[in-house]
């Protein structure tokens, strides 16, 4: 509960506040964001299995955010950025709906 009015709070400060992005951040930010996604998702799918552990999700964020940015970076150094970005995208995308399917599946036995 304290971790969802966290988001909550944090949404809304983003919200209000407007932060900029400096210009290096900017073709990473919306990786991590996915990259964070996919690890929230997969916390509420664990959550809802019965095997949240929150030193796993930690790590599985950090990680997540750290790796898809690396992979990023190592696209622009090697000129094919966007090639790795959209693949970033593309696997992370598939582990949310994977996850978004089985949360569907348990909370409405479907």
């Amino acid at each position: 509960m304290i971790a969802v009015l966290g988001l909550v709070v944090g949404v809304v400060i983003g919200l209000l506040v407007a932060p900029d992005v400096p210009e290096w951040a900017q073709p990473y930010l919306p990786i991590a964001v996915v990259a964070a996604l996919d690890a929230v998702f997969g916390a509420l799918r664990a959550f809802l299995d019965g095997i949240f552990d929150d030193k796993v999700f930690v790590v599985s964020f950090v990680s997540n955010v750290l790796i898809a940015a690396l992979i990023v970076y190592l696209g622009d150094q090697l000129g094919v950025g966007s090639q790795l970005s959209t693949g970033v995208v593309v696997v992370l995308g598939i582990r949310i709906f994977t996850n978004m399917a089985a949360i569907r599946r348990h909370i409405f036995r479907a």
